[in-house]
């Protein structure tokens, strides 16, 4: 090892002395000195030594209170990925354990999958698969992705964007699910400075422009409410913490619900520690005498936990000097879990016993996302539950029995009624909230008494519309799976049908035979045993008509080229080419501009003005700036004829404003909308207006007006968006 590599592992044996645990130092040495030697020679973006990263990775591990061969893992977790070092090395040299946690965190960089979108989803399977074995994988990758996200700065800007998306719709929602909150924050801060850097610098400089005068109020604060605890609960072992709430939560309340920073009661907050429930319960009472809370900002967490097993007492409280504040009452083992999450069993525990019946509930939703994968057959499952079943808001419903169940927020009836049992759901003809019959629409909200109405007719099912009513990928798994068992005719009429009308709608017309050859080349890519498979899961919505189709319409246009005979064509032999993908008839070796008053995108009908030493001037036919007849126009000779050349494929930049319901999430399924459709987005910016909308601008990348008309069609179909304009910028 060199001097540097050398100071790194002196600081990384300091930091394990100083966590006054039991380590295997041996083995942390050997992963140590193999990751150095692995990875020599191998440079980061940062343009630093490779090592580096691994050698972070292990420090945030330590940090979490992991054992020793979570270390080692975390030291190894990119060396078969990366390096020539077999996985069956890493077992013989380090044990089973510690391959079991490298192999798990690999990536699958090395198969071919059909798009992007399939390989994360892949990858996340295989993660997820090698969760449910030991649990410690996904610790080591959310420490992998917390380091990288720390120094995304060296990367491509697409690059940041896209990463900053997965982070913040993949990893953070696993992280809040598994309670390691500190972990969380960071990855959603970071992501959001990259994703909305404008409205991050924003948060940033009020932050620091009011947090002085408020952080000394609020010193003041602390110091009473501990004078009066002290007094009144003499023998009672407490401690305070002061906390101030994450960028990413006041953009979520000030950017996706429209308020003002003086309206978030909850920036501030003091946290107290005690050491029972009781406590917690008598602490509450005296601030409450102490403060006036605020109607309606009450949590009782500790007798309602979140899924994440977070527990605690949330109040809103103003002072006498009239700023709102939040005070949380918690045990200190509350606290550890809180901190530290699923990590906190190896901090304060020996690990997982197979027992441990809290800890397998806590993982069950692994299970459950593989599950409705499983049924629906798609891998892109995968993602689409982490980002809506693992939201990081979730509303509390009871059932007539008072079991309490837990939803995402948004959620429907239909939802609650699966979330109970698949066969209530199957089951249900109607809905009950609070003693009165709702639509099965009706939206959740905590504290309802939902009772399902159900029926033992035979024969009786779910409808085809319920999937548009739920929310959960989980009801929509289950809903899929008893069409796919239940009504397989039905599928494969309904799905041959969809098929036609997509053909017909889009001029494909291919013959017997050649219709058969296509489908039964698209249903064995993927996977589907015939072409009666592929109808079945179209019909009953295993597979999207949006997935299949891109493919054959290229086949499509393949084999009607190669039928059509060669056509001469006449040349015009004079006409002047632009680098801006612009033909100018009469005129050669000239300067070309796209005129900024109306940005004309290929596709739209153009014409040319002649300026006087700066070219021609290139304008949209309907721009205000052009004479509706150039006949009767002061100068007409400088009008000239001009076209696209469409042989030439540029991408020009086009700004878009999108009106919309001002909800949260909106601008992350913007975000989405725009990676899915591999569309590069320069810049974005949302502001709430008084209506109770938003305004979301968006600079991005289009190849044509069909290609900027396709992804506006695409983003009108969000959930809330009511209109999408192009401006001229």
């Amino acid at each position: 090892m060199n001097d540097a590599a050398k100071r790194d592992y002196n600081e990384l044996i300091e930091k394990l002395n100083r966590q006054g645990e039991a380590y295997d130092i041996k083995l942390i040495t050997k992963a140590y000195e193999l990751c150095v030697e692995a990875h020599s020679g191998q440079k980061r973006w940062t343009g630093e030594e490779y090592y580096i990263h691994p050698f972070n990775v292990a420090k945030i591990i330590i940090s979490l209170g992991m054992d020793s061969q979570s270390i080692a893992a975390s030291l190894l977790h990119d060396v078969v990925e990366d390096t020539k070092t077999p996985i069956e090395y890493i077992k013989r040299e380090f044990g089973e354990d510690v391959a079991l946690l490298v192999d798990g965190v690999t990536k699958i960089g090395r198969l071919s999958f059909v798009s992007k979108e399939q390989q994360q989803a892949e990858s996340l399977r295989k993660m997820l698969i090698a969760m449910g074995q030991d649990i410690r994988v996904i610790i080591i990758k959310l420490a992998d992705r917390l380091h990288n996200m720390r120094t995304i700065d060296a990367v491509p800007e697409q690059k940041q964007r896209d990463t900053s998306l997965e982070t913040l719709e993949v990893y953070a929602p696993i992280a809040h699910r598994l309670g390691i909150r500190p972990v969380k924050e960071e990855l959603e801060d970071l992501a959001i400075k990259h994703l909305d850097p404008v409205a991050y610098a924003e948060i940033e400089e009020l932050l620091q422009h009011r947090s002085h005068d408020r952080e000394q109020i609020l010193d003041d604060i602390e110091t009473r409410i501990e004078e009066r605890l002290k007094e009144t609960m003499p023998n009672v072992k407490m401690a305070f913490q002061g906390r101030v709430k994450s960028i990413h939560g006041i953009y979520r309340k000030m950017y996706l619900q429209g308020k003002d920073f003086d309206e978030i009661y909850d920036v501030y907050a003091i946290r107290i520690i005690t050491d029972t429930v009781a406590d917690c319960y008598n602490i509450l009472g005296i601030m409450h005498d102490m403060f006036r809370p605020i109607p309606n900002r009450f949590k009782d967490y500790i007798s309602t936990p979140k899924p994440n097993m977070y527990q605690s007492l949330h109040t809103t409280v103003i002072s006498r000097e009239g700023i709102p504040f939040e005070i949380q009452i918690r045990t200190f083992e509350m606290h550890h879990t809180a901190e530290f999450g699923i990590a906190a069993h190896w901090k304060y525990k020996e690990g997982i016993t197979e027992d441990d019946k809290k800890m397998q509930d806590r993982l069950a939703w692994i299970r459950q996302i593989l599950d409705n994968q499983e049924s629906s057959g798609d891998v892109s499952e995968i993602v689409r539950s982490i980002k809506v079943d693992l939201s990081q808001e979730d509303v509390f419903a009871v059932t007539p029995k008072g079991d309490v169940i837990n939803l995402p927020v948004g959620s429907t009836v239909v939802d609650f009624a699966f979330a109970i049992h698949s066969a209530v759901g199957v089951r249900m003809v109607g809905a009950k909230v609070d003693g009165k019959i709702v639509p099965i629409s009706h939206e959740v909200k905590t504290g309802e008494v939902i009772e399902i109405l159900t029926t033992n007719q035979a024969g009786h099912g779910p409808s085809r519309d319920w999937m548009s009513i739920a929310v959960t990928n989980q009801a929509k798994a289950k809903i899929r799976s008893w069409f796919k068992k239940e009504k397989r005719p039905e599928n494969i009429a309904a799905g041959k049908l969809e098929i036609e009308r997509e053909f017909s709608k889009n001029g494909i017309n291919f013959s017997d035979e050649e219709y058969n050859e296509i489908l039964s080349d698209t249903a064995s890519r993927l996977r589907f045993a015939d072409i009666e498979e592929l109808y079945a899961a179209l019909g009953y919505g295993g597979i999207s008509i949006n997935k299949i189709l891109p493919r054959i319409k290229d086949e499509y246009a393949k084999r009607t080229k190669a039928s059509k005979p060669m056509e001469i064509t006449e040349i015009k032999p004079i006409a002047s080419k632009s680098s801006e993908g612009v033909i100018v008839e009469g005129i050669d070796n000239c300067l070309i501009k796209i005129s900024k008053c109306c940005a004309p995108l290929p596709g739209d009908e153009i014409i040319g003005f002649i300026t006087r030493g700066h070219g021609v001037s290139i304008h949209k036919r309907d721009c205000n700036n052009v004479p509706t007849d150039i006949s009767k126009a002061a100068e007409p000779e400088r009008w000239i004829k001009a076209y696209w050349n469409t042989s030439q494929r540029d991408s020009f930049v086009s700004t878009l404003q999108i009106y919309s319901v001002d909800r949260d999430g909106v601008l992350i399924d913007v975000m989405t909308t725009m990676q899915n459709m591999r569309v590069a987005v320069h810049s974005v910016n949302a502001r709430p207006v008084k209506s109770g909308n938003c305004i979301i601008t968006i600079t991005i990348s289009a190849e044509s007006v069909e290609h900027l008309r396709s992804i506006t069609q695409k983003l009108e179909k969000i959930k809330g968006v009511f209109n999408v304009e192009r401006i001229n910028q």
